[in-house]
């Protein structure tokens, strides 16, 4: 075929309908309809050989001109609609990934190391989710918050870390609430290249010091995790992913409106009655930001776990990764609404990701809040709850499942030495050239301070052959569990060795900005004796009571309201 065309040649000049598509004959230059050709060929026939030969004048099984040109023409229109439809797909992927707002991974100092794999060669995955409290866009400004906070860096008012273990068959989730005072590390905004100074702050306070990177190197700092990942979102997004899911089910036990009240100001507005009911738009992010009338920040986590695990559930139920519609639509909101670290920055990285975290079933996500008490400093901010908020963190470093419902698993192995952790890059120094404090803080509420423990162990570093070990003499200090501190990165392979010669595991060396030197804080889990007790190994489900753990397959939840705050 040497030409095709939807244009009608004249009917005076071919004897052919005006308005007939035609085609030119490659062999004999005549010009026959598309209807005609289309006739022929479901006959199984060309209409000049036909008329030339008749039925038993076919020439051996070669295939007869007319037919030849007809599949030629075929396959041609075939070939131009999978290449208009691959290109149009195309331009729609190049769309999503133009929609997608990405940032470097990390922003700020830290050591946290990737975990070697398991014996299957898999690596658990650590995602981190950040909701920020922006003002500085007119969607944002319209759904809460002040106009004076127009310009201002934003705060991370919402941070929970999604845990996908090795073998993708589990995910546990851990929220730490907003004001819970930890150390920042220093951390370089990506906007104006400032370097901000290590500080011990609350930890929303991390991303307007260097953007999320900053705010997942003082996770890592915390916890000892390694996060591969970050992604963020703010009100506005919030609202139109909610929009996008069609809605998800909370309940609350009594009617709530959370308002402003008298010597009590702010409120996000929520006005539910009592029971379960959908809530999407504005009143999704309403909900996720009442503080109040669920009673503290600890309450508020609650609430977005109740959510999260409701969400997950609807989105299983409307089978969204095989229909087509409702997926393009999600993926349309999801990448307008969200910022993601460069690594995880285009639709196909994020779609895999999606794909592994599909994988887990509802009975197998827990989620969780990181343990906290009091902060001494402030009684409005929190403090990690040492001992629980540690069990949380080795059995997210461990990848030991939150819920019970899997089946056992082999521990992990252990070094040469009985240790799981990798070793530092930091040499130390000869013992005797370490200096180490040793400060008491066995002291708990229920019992005091063991007398004389922070000389008794520095006696004992001394005999190792630490000789510039001394004692603290501060008294009243408290922590649940023991660790080794040390303020700056020339000072780890120290630390590490002096943890190492108590038995003290590598998990317990933290960098701190309050300490000057490595400093032995001898916690209340360590009241005896001058080797640190073996601690036992956390199995699968022994997450402790005070984090509020939640099965995402737990439909029975529902909010108890702060009474001020019901109607």
């Amino acid at each position: 075929m040497k030409a095709q065309g939807w244009e009608g040649r004249q009917v005076a000049q071919t004897g052919v309908r005006k308005d007939v598509p035609v085609v030119e004959d490659e062999g004999t230059g005549s010009l026959t309809t598309r209807d005609e050709q289309f006739k022929d060929a479901a006959n199984g026939r060309g209409r000049h050989d036909g008329g030339r030969h008749g039925d038993g004048g076919r020439r051996g099984t070669a295939r007869s001109p007319r037919r030849r040109r007809v599949l030629r023409w075929s396959a041609t229109v075939l070939s131009v609609v999978i290449l208009g439809t691959a290109g149009a797909g195309y331009l729609y992927y190049r769309h999503l990934n133009d929609n997608l707002e990405t940032g470097r991974r990390s922003n700020g100092d830290s050591k946290a190391e990737k975990p070697q794999p398991n014996a299957a060669g898999q690596t658990p995955l650590n995602i981190l989710v950040i909701g920020s409290d922006s003002r500085n866009s007119a969607a944002n400004l319209k759904l809460g918050g002040s106009r004076s906070s127009v310009g201002s860096k934003p705060l991370a008012d919402v941070q929970m870390l999604i845990h996908l273990s090795a073998d993708r068959e589990s995910a546990s989730v851990v929220s730490i609430p907003r004001d819970t005072r930890v150390d920042i590390p220093e951390c370089t905004d990506p906007e104006t290249g400032d370097t901000h100074p290590a500080t011990n702050r609350i930890i929303n306070e991390s991303l307007a010091r260097g953007g999320a990177g900053c705010t997942l190197a003082t996770w890592e700092n915390l916890t000892g995790v390694y996060i591969d990942h970050w992604m963020m979102i703010d009100f506005a997004g919030v609202v139109s992913m909610a929009d996008a899911v069609g809605g998800v089910e909370v309940c609350v036990e009594q009617n709530v409106w959370d308002r402003p009240l008298p010597g009590v100001p702010g409120g996000s507005g929520l006005k539910l009655e009592s029971g379960r009911q959908k809530v999407q738009g504005k009143q999704a992010l309403q909900w996720l930001r009442t503080r109040h009338a669920f009673y503290s920040d600890v309450g508020r986590a609650k609430a977005q776990h109740m959510y999260m695990n409701s969400m997950i559930r609807t989105l299983k139920q409307q089978n969204v990764f095989t229909d087509t519609t409702r997926l393009m639509d999600l993926a349309e909101t999801a990448t307008e609404a969200l910022k993601v670290s460069e690594e995880i920055g285009t639709v196909k990285q994020l779609y895999d990701l999606a794909m592994q975290l599909k994988t887990v079933p509802t009975n197998r996500i827990t989620m969780t809040t990181m343990p906290t008490k009091v902060d001494p400093q402030n009684a409005n901010h929190l403090l990690p709850a040492d001992a629980d908020a540690e069990k949380i963190w080795s059995m997210i470093r461990d990848d030991v499942a939150f819920d019970k419902n899997g089946k056992a698993t082999a521990k992990k192995p252990r070094n040469t030495d009985g240790s799981k952790e990798k070793a530092s890059a930091d040499p130390a120094a000869d013992d005797a050239e370490i200096g180490v404090l040793v400060q008491n803080a066995t002291r708990t509420d229920a019992e005091g301070a063991v007398d004389g423990r922070a000389s008794a162990l520095a006696g004992a570093l001394v005999g190792k052959g630490f000789t510039r070990a001394a004692a603290d003499t501060t008294i009243g200090l408290s922590a649940e569990k023991t660790v080794v501190r040390y303020p700056s990165a020339e000072l780890e392979g120290d630390a590490r060795r002096v943890a190492e010669s108590l038995g003290i595991p590598a998990s317990s060396v933290r960098r701190s900005t309050d300490v000057t030197g490595v400093t032995l804080v001898v916690g209340a889990d360590w009241r005896s004796g001058t080797t640190y007790p073996e601690q036992a190994e956390p199995e699968a489900g022994d997450v402790p009571e005070s984090a509020g753990a939640i099965n995402g397959s737990d439909r029975s939840q529902c909010m108890d309201v702060y009474a001020p705050y019901r109607w």
